[in-house]
């Protein structure tokens, strides 16, 4: 099967944000999730794969094909979800389906009509398709565009910022069809939603300021840092000294008072207790660790 390898991308915007700086990526078929803080250089990354804009260098191979040179081949086998996308509201899933279909190739009308059909069914809105996409809950709009994304079959699937505003249902039938997709396809899951890439992705990246800070199996990346992090309950008076004095990766309120975690290669004493990790912690320790680290690979 084919893989994506982008290589030494770099991309500076004409008010000199450097959005991609060097990133390079081996993505197999599967679930690959790219995790990052808005503005990270994610979409810039996602619209330069997807072929929506130029990069300053580098290159990106899908396969044997390279995707900057042959543009038109490639989005041929190419699905794109962008964060946002628009629908025309008082036409039915099913009616704009049929019509992006002609505008997809697809003119033999019983190849079209079995198309959509099972597009519909695989994105679990048969039962809703006469109904006006303006009617449609955010989490169905979600599943109109990935059914829109699949209609070329393609080897490449690109969502940004799926899940975004979806409620814990919506949440959980997007991610199942997803992961249903990710068994065959290559599908790069663009999010800050920490918790996305954890429960669907075998493979993942962090991102920030155009840098690739880590990548490989999330599991691996959450054993790297066991024994590493440290939590405490604090006084809100002592929350600037302890940043003073410690990298703080995270805190949140608990009764009213801050709980910190801090990334430490050694137990720091100071009534910290060592904690069970998961992918945040390691997200937010390359976040604010990038600065003296290296990128690291598992």
């Amino acid at each position: 099967m084919d893989t994506l390898t982008i290589s030494g991308l770099s991309k500076t915007y004409g008010n000199g944000v450097q959005a991609l700086r060097n990133v390079s990526l081996h993505i197999p078929v599967g679930m690959f999730g790219l995790l990052g803080p808005n503005g990270a250089g994610k979409s810039t990354l996602m619209r330069t794969v997807a072929t929506l804009q130029e990069p300053d260098k580098g290159t990106i191979m899908l396969g044997e094909t390279d995707v900057l040179r042959n543009k038109h081949q490639v989005r041929k086998s190419l699905g794109y979800l962008p964060q946002e996308f628009g629908v025309y509201p008082r036409v039915s899933a099913e009616v704009l389906l049929t019509h992006l279909a002609v505008l997809k190739g697809i003119i033999n009308r019983k190849e079209r009509t079995e198309v959509v059909k099972a597009l519909l069914y695989k994105t679990n809105l048969y039962e809703k398709r006469k109904k006006n996409l303006g009617g449609y809950s955010g989490g169905m709009k979600q599943r109109f565009g990935i059914a829109q994304a699949l209609l070329s079959n393609p080897k490449l699937l690109i969502v940004d910022e799926p899940t975004a505003g979806l409620d814990p249902a919506e949440r959980n039938r997007f991610h199942n069809l997803l992961n249903e997709l990710g068994k065959e396809t290559i599908v790069i899951l663009s999010t800050h939603i920490v918790e996305d890439v954890k429960e669907l992705c075998t493979n993942m990246a962090i991102i920030s300021n155009g840098k690739v800070l880590l990548t490989g199996n999330p599991l691996q990346a959450i054993e790297d840092v066991k024994g590493k992090v440290f939590r405490k309950i604090i006084q809100k008076s002592q929350l600037g000294t302890y940043k003073e004095r410690y990298t703080i990766i995270s805190e949140r309120l608990f009764q009213g008072n801050p709980v910190i975690h801090i990334f430490s290669e050694n137990d720091p004493g100071d009534g910290f207790k060592p904690i069970e990790a998961d992918l945040s912690d390691v997200y937010f320790s390359q976040i604010f660790g990038q600065s003296t680290h290296v990128q690291k690979q598992y």
